[in-house]
């Protein structure tokens, strides 16, 4: 009887498929009308209280989206097909017909930008909360898809650029990126919590390790894990330490400089282990303090890794969903909604968008938040380390 009753279902299912292609044919607006959706928003929302809209109009976009026009466009059209080909259920407007593209992504990216509540942001384009709710997810899920490209490890000639950007701006050869994690912190149902969700400032949150280039764009990623877990910790766990282990990554060029050799790396803070292709900066409260190279190589490395703080800030401030509070969000989703993010952070520097000054968050990315320090030093990360400071000495004599 079961394997009868399994072959049946299919069956009716693709008949209720195939009926509902038949009757769902409700047309899209047309392009010629695409710009309806602009001026009904901007007529409707650049004098609304609690806003400081810029009285030009492309700013205002830019104020409201994060992105300009013609990048606004470029989205739509990474998204265009999936939209188009499978659009949410019950996403009619009061005129029958179904949303355009250019109306769902820009509530989609509202709902990023701002992190309004969905009925907030449902009331300013004039349409429901489960509206936005759909309208939103479909847009990660295709963009996610779509926009893949937009955030990947660095092919040889991209690294080579990476490299000669480190070094001319601060002096550090071979440098590949820096690397920082940040908490999103978020609400959990009762029955959801546990200490592994619950951080070191009693926070429920979930972390974010990022690295970034010269330009802080996103080149890799990892988020979905528990905010108890140290930042150490999740980065054993990520397939970028498992690649650098294995000399699958960071594994280019070496360079010789006054007989030392110097491998590719990246620099992070001190809650990271010092390792042969990760640089930590130098404990500054010893008995002794740190020598002259050492307090150099201290401040080239800081500077270097202030950009991927400047990228997190960047990131949070700019996609406000990331810097609030999130009210229960379901964990198996929320990764997405962090990467759609990062997606969309490298899509305004691919594009040669600008955002505007004020958008980064004004403090720390992680604010209230001590950070924590990693005592794992390996021999050969010591060795590099002190080469990197006394190359950094001999070029400042």
């Amino acid at each position: 009887m079961a394997p009868l009753h399994k072959k049946s279902k299919p069956k009716k299912k693709t008949k209720k498929f195939k009926k509902h292609k038949q009757v769902s044919l409700v047309p899209v607006e047309p392009r010629t009308s695409e710009t309806d959706w602009w001026d009904s928003f901007w007529h409707k929302n650049s004098t609304a209280p609690g806003y400081s809209v810029p009285g030009d109009e492309a700013e205002g976009f830019k104020y409201f989206f994060r992105v300009s026009k013609a990048t606004f466009e470029y989205i739509c059209s990474l998204v265009r097909e999936d939209l188009i080909s499978r659009p949410p259920s019950g996403l009619i407007n009061i005129e029958g017909r179904l949303l355009s593209v250019e109306k769902q992504v820009a509530i989609a990216l509202r709902r990023l930008a701002s992190g309004e509540s969905q009925v907030s942001v449902g009331a300013a384009f004039g349409v429901g909360q489960s509206t936005v709710s759909q309208v939103t997810w479909r847009f990660i899920e295709a963009l996610e898809e779509r926009a893949k490209h937009h955030l990947n490890w660095p092919d040889f000639n991209r690294m080579q650029e990476i490299r000669q950007g480190f070094e001319a701006s601060f002096g550090l050869p071979n440098c590949c990126g820096a690397i920082d994690a940040t908490h999103i912190m978020m609400t959990l149902p009762a029955v959801q919590t546990s200490d592994d969700w619950c951080d070191q400032e009693k926070n429920y949150s979930m972390l974010l390790q990022g690295i970034v280039d010269h330009e802080m764009r996103f080149i890799d990623i990892m988020t979905g894990f528990p905010g108890g877990m140290s930042f150490s910790r999740m980065l054993k766990c990520s397939a970028f330490y498992r690649l650098s282990e294995n000399g699958e990554r960071l594994n280019g060029n070496v360079k010789t400089l006054g007989g030392d050799v110097m491998r590719e790396y990246v620099v992070g803070g001190c809650c990271y282990p010092l390792l042969p292709w990760l640089m930590t900066p130098y404990e500054t409260n010893g008995a002794n303090g740190v020598s002259v190279s050492q307090s150099s190589f201290n401040h080239n490395h800081g500077a270097a890794k202030l950009l991927a703080v400047k990228a997190f800030s960047l990131l949070k401030g700019s996609w406000r969903i990331l810097s609030k509070v999130m009210w229960r969000p379901d964990k198996r989703k929320l990764p997405s909604i962090i990467l759609t993010c990062c997606l969309l952070h490298n899509i305004i520097l691919d594009c040669g968008d600008t955002l505007q000054p004020d958008v980064a968050l004004s403090g720390h990315h992680d604010s209230g938040y001590q950070e924590q320090c990693c005592k794992q030093v390996d021999p050969l990360g010591r060795t590099m380390r002190d080469n990197l400071a006394k190359h950094l000495q001999q070029e400042c004599n």
